[in-house]
């Protein structure tokens, strides 16, 4: 059993040496290179084990993979930051201007993906007869719906599209998330039995409400406190810490209260990012505080994606359920075109839209650890595994395929 700091130091290392191979020698978005060499590796080790029967290397490795707790690592520590990096640095007048779109996808539309989603790998299981009961191909549709804003937020630093094909994107992926665990936990709650379906659909505006409302309410008022608190100080390492303390305190208390978290640290982001340096920030604070926060953002993606590559090791995914976790790609797929082309064919004639909007929304909805984090929370029953190698499938699909192939898209489809 490995200590924190070993266990720390061991995940850093790895990460630094994948990162520099990348950047040596293969020159792929970081975070994508980082996950397809742990990828890479833990298939490799896979190999060797069944090889050579003597080495426990892979053994070795994924008993150090298993003592990282992935879905509390996620969801409780590494989302709060990630989330608050990516909102700082986002044009808040161009996503104003866009909040009506932002909103109909953040909301609508990943209700509208979780039955489409959840129809779509029910009648797939039937047919194909590993049959899953419909309220459990909804909790797979109500965690693989959301686009992880980590995987988002990371591929549009590589791809240039338009300010406001961005704004929707980033928008959507900042936002959504908080909506998808919420209609995750309702799915999980009714299939789990804990909950009747009816109290589960009936309840579930309300809590949506509390969840959504609450927490950028809570994001507003932690974020402007935080910008008074800058305004009237001008030494750049107190103003960081003071950062720090407004994305972790945050988290914790829109969490205690019953309030969605990420959306309360996207909200501060947004706020800190946008009024921070007009009126709160000198121009060494802003250099040092925006310099941290992107530092920061790119060493918790590194890792994150490592882990992800990484979990095949703890994983041990049943090659007889193959599958429907491949028919899941399309499902999802199908899903996510359905649910983008809706809301921007209604919201088309009072908002302007650039052309290939669809498609590039589409094949730029990308899923990432939150899918997983949400699978892996999933208790242990008869259904876990299918799901979990469906959630696996997909996201590595989404962040391998169309992480790589977004920029090409982009080229040809969007004027």
């Amino acid at each position: 059993m490995l200590s924190p700091l070993e266990l720390i130091s061991v995940l850093l290392t790895l990460t630094a040496i994948f990162g520099w191979v990348n950047e040596r020698f293969f020159k792929l978005p970081e975070t994508i290179g980082v996950l397809i060499m742990g990828l890479i590796a833990s298939i490799l080790l896979l190999i060797v084990e069944l090889v050579f029967h003597d080495i426990a290397l892979y053994e070795d490795l994924a008993r150090v993979v298993r003592q990282v707790d992935f879905q509390r690592t996620v969801l409780d520590g590494m989302l709060a930051f990630l989330l608050f990096a990516g909102a700082l640095h986002v044009d808040f007048s161009a996503l104003r201007d866009r909040a009506w779109v932002v909103a109909a996808m953040a909301s609508l539309g990943v209700v509208l993906s979780t039955l489409l989603v959840g129809s779509g790998i029910w009648l797939a299981s039937q047919a194909i007869g590993t049959p899953l009961p419909f309220i459990w191909a909804l909790v797979f549709g109500a965690l693989i719906s959301p686009t992880d804003p980590v995987a988002v937020l990371a591929t549009l630093k590589s791809v240039k599209v338009p300010q406001s094909l961005e704004a929707d994107m980033s928008g959507e992926s900042l936002f959504n998330d908080g909506i998808g665990v919420v209609v995750f936990t309702i799915m999980l709650t009714i299939a789990t039995g804990e909950g009747h379906s009816a109290a589960g659909f009936s309840g579930a505006a309300n809590l949506l409400a509390l969840e959504a409302v609450g927490g950028a309410a809570v994001g507003l008022a932690g974020g402007y406190i935080a910008f008074l608190a800058m305004q009237r100080i001008d030494n750049y390492s107190i103003e960081v810490l003071i950062s720090l303390a407004l994305v972790a305190g945050l988290y914790a208390l829109a969490s205690r209260l019953g309030m969605s978290g990420p959306i309360a640290v996207v909200v501060a982001g947004l706020f800190v990012g946008n009024r921070g340096p007009k009126r709160a920030m000198s121009d060494l604070t802003q250099r040092y505080l925006f310099g941290f926060w992107t530092l920061i953002d790119e060493i918790l993606n590194a890792i994150l994606f490592l882990l992800i590559g990484l979990e095949v090791l703890v994983l041990r995914l049943d090659p007889s359920l193959s599958l429907l976790p491949l028919a899941a790609i399309p499902i999802a797929l199908l899903a996510r075109w359905i649910s983008v082309s809706l809301p921007v064919l209604v919201l088309s004639r009072v908002k302007p839209f650039v052309s290939g909007t669809i498609a590039t929304l589409t094949w730029g909805g990308l899923k990432g650890g939150i899918s997983v984090a949400l699978a892996l929370s999933i208790p242990e029953g008869d259904y876990k595994s299918v799901i979990l190698a469906a959630t696996y499938t997909v996201v590595i699909f989404t962040i391998i395929v169309q992480g790589l192939t977004l920029r090409r898209l982009v080229q040809k489809v969007v004027t």
